[in-house]
């Protein structure tokens, strides 16, 4: 019974991925973005680097290479489109109350998503082939690319369907906590494992290593921490031999990528079992205290006797005024802002303040934007077009950073805190409205915005 539901659960889940435009364009970006994960001798590309010097990209570096990336620095890609596709909506109504095991439901669509991330996969080792012909030195090994790749980057997405199995099993992780549970997770992936660099190989020590990409960089032997790097960085002129192959085949690793993959299909299970129905809570009578200290404020009462808003002759004004009062709605922004704002008055205000201002605003501008781009079939009646509306939006986020700025722009006597608030205020804005009026959603503006501020944050 249960590998019957376990089935059918795989299948409707995979129909309904065949049916959405967006595996199709994930599975059409994969082998157009391969070209940009391997780094070109200029250091254009994403850049995988040891001692500040590009590897010599045969075969099965290059292999290692775009396993590392996305590994590593795509997971959240890979997160997001598991979280906003076709899939998000379940029918759970129905499926709550019959008597089929949670569990099995969780493996299939757990099996469904790792499908989808592996069919993925599987264009990216075509492309990889390419690069290795175009751009490889060496004899072509498609072998080796296809080991390489697969052997790094394969139990990393499994444990990434299984985060997102995970989340969705909880009340409290279905929505925002969810994704800030796996950014954080996401991080401790990306991190811990540079300590493991200066260790000798073993199972003990590569099991710390969820993305698997110390050991293809470093090989058996220990290296000094911080020589390597992921990403963006200063490239020196010249390449170094990389034996990605010893890599793979140090002590303990392919073991270690095993138990990955057993663990990932074993946390899909666990979500099924500790899976949470959903339930309609019961108003109480009168909030707590807590909750009725960070309440929104109830709207005032209509007074018909009430004179018209004097703003009424300059809507563009009462517009901005509105979309400034949204973004801000609520105590618990009032309180993190001012925190922010006082923040500013420590120190540098580019390292502590500005990061500090951008976090809560973040929140409130995505919020906010979700609300309004939902409603957006209701607001084409209003006197004021949808465009207006967004354009205000835009100048109301950026006044909020101004705002929190202006503090540490007093205390310091100088504009750098404005003009900083400025950039970074008027580009999380355009970014939020910009992924909303696509997503019509809080889910992709708000995680694309998280780990912006990240780099924002640790620049």
């Amino acid at each position: 019974m249960s590998a019957a539901v376990t089935a059918s659960a795989f299948r409707t889940t995979l129909t309904r991925y065949s049916s959405s435009r967006g595996l199709w364009l994930l599975l059409l970006i994969a082998p157009i973005g391969a070209r940009y994960m391997v780094a070109q001798d200029d250091g254009t590309g994403l850049q995988v680097a040891i001692g500040g010097h590009l590897p010599v990209m045969t075969s099965a570096t290059l292999g290692v290479t775009l396993g590392i990336i996305v590994s590593t620095l795509l997971l959240p890609v890979g997160f997001l489109y598991l979280r906003s596709n076709v899939t998000r909506i379940q029918p759970w109504q129905i499926e709550e109350v019959t008597p089929a095991s949670r569990v099995a439901i969780a493996l299939g669509r757990f099996g469904a998503d790792v499908a989808v991330l592996f069919a993925v996969l599987a264009a990216l080792t075509v492309a990889g082939w390419f690069l290795a012909w175009l751009v490889g030195s060496g004899p072509l090994n498609i072998g080796h690319v296809a080991l390489t790749l697969w052997i790094v980057a394969a139990p990393s997405l499994m444990a990434l369907a299984a985060i997102r199995s995970l989340v969705d099993s909880l009340r409290f992780t279905r929505g925002g906590w969810g994704e800030t549970m796996f950014f954080i997770i996401w991080l401790a992936m990306i991190s811990v494992p540079a300590v493991l660099s200066s260790l000798p190989s073993s199972y003990a020590a590569n099991m710390l290593d969820l993305t698997g990409f110390v050991r293809p960089l470093t090989g058996p032997q220990p290296l000094a921490m911080g020589d390597f790097s992921i990403g963006v960085t200063r490239i020196l002129p010249g390449r170094v031999p990389l034996d990605a192959m010893a890599g793979l085949a140090a002590p303990g690793y392919l073991a270690s990528r095993a138990t990955w993959a057993v663990l990932a299909v074993a946390l899909a299970a666990l979500s099924g079992l500790i899976y949470a129905p959903h339930i309609a809570r019961p108003k109480a009578a009168r909030p707590g205290l807590f909750a009725r200290l960070f309440a929104f404020r109830p709207a005032a009462p209509a007074t018909p006797s009430t004179t018209p808003a004097p703003l009424t002759a300059h809507p563009l004004i009462g517009l901005f005024k509105a979309e400034f009062r949204l973004i801000g709605d609520g105590r618990p922004f009032l309180i993190l802002a001012a925190g922010a704002a006082m923040l500013g008055l420590l120190g540098d205000y580019r390292h502590i303040g500005s990061p500090a201002a951008l976090l809560p605003l973040i929140f409130g501008l995505v919020a906010h934007a979700a609300r309004s781009e939902r409603l957006r079939t209701l607001g084409g009646v209003a006197m004021l077009a949808p465009m207006p509306r967004r354009i205000a939006f835009v100048l109301a986020g950026t006044a909020w950073a101004v705002l929190m700025a202006l503090p540490a722009a007093i205390a310091q006597l100088s504009a750098v805190p404005l003009l900083l608030a400025l950039a970074t205020g008027l580009a999380a804005a355009l970014v939020a409205a910009m992924l909303t009026g696509f997503s019509r959603s809080a889910f992709a503006p708000r995680l694309v915005l998280l780990l912006l501020w990240y780099g924002y944050f640790a620049s």
